[in-house]
């Protein structure tokens, strides 16, 4: 039974939320603002972490950025809004993807178990090298110039559909129904913020690729070819 985190300061939701997941097999812990929640994560780490972006106190942008700078535990933002200001403020702080309020728990239910499966998925039985990064599939561990690369599930993921194949280009929309598994027309905000956050991590300069190559007017390809 995964264990959830949920930091989410209106107690009706709160509840409901608990409720909802808990019918659905998860064991939810709740916290009611930011310094709570960061105090549960650090004394038991969940499998995966719902946070409220409009939190008293330590907002939930600030949350997500001290959670990600401590580890790599997955991040599902819970918005009011879909504007663009809050979207674009929490996946660029961490977050591995996000849901509108008001969520009902059967579209959180699959949203955890898709980010879930991301960490247990093997992406074949080889080792790749490309350049000064080298990728271990079977292990699910980077390397760059012999140096691990701390990556999240869903960067992890979304490095090994691209380096599947290198030179393939992968739309936006591919790369969501692969890595992120939504199955409608989603919203490209989510791919682009975690290629910006992947290439902070494995390129020697981001704002010039090496590996995680734009395809104008299509998505993103992997080099060097």
């Amino acid at each position: 039974m995964p264990t959830v985190l949920l930091i989410e300061d209106d107690p009706a939701v709160r509840e409901g939320l608990c409720l909802g997941l808990s019918r659905h097999g998860h064991r939810v812990e709740p916290a009611e603002d930011g310094e709570r929640g960061l105090r549960l994560l650090a004394a038991s780490p969940p499998e995966i972490v719902l946070l409220d972006l409009m939190l008293p106190g330590i907002d939930g942008f600030e949350v997500c950025r001290r959670i990600r700078a401590s580890g790599s535990v997955p991040i599902i933002m819970l918005t009011a809004r879909g504007d663009d200001i809050d979207v674009v403020g929490g996946l660029e702080a961490g977050a591995d993807d996000y849901v509108v309020k008001p969520a009902q728990s059967r579209v959180l239910d699959a949203r955890i178990r898709a980010v879930l499966r991301r960490i247990g998925a093997r992406g074949g039985q080889e080792q790749n090298t490309y350049g000064d990064l080298h990728i271990d599939r079977a292990a699910l561990v980077v390397t760059k110039s012999g140096k691990p690369v701390g990556l999240t599930p869903t960067e992890m993921k979304l490095l090994l559909e691209l380096s599947r194949v290198p030179g393939r280009v992968h739309t936006r929309q591919q790369l969501l129904e692969l890595v992120w598994e939504h199955d409608f027309l989603g919203d490209s905000r989510i791919v682009d913020a975690c290629v910006q956050r992947l290439r902070a991590k494995v390129e020697d300069v981001p704002a010039d690729p090496v590996y995680i190559r734009t395809a104008r007017g299509f998505g993103y390809r992997f080099g060097p070819l």
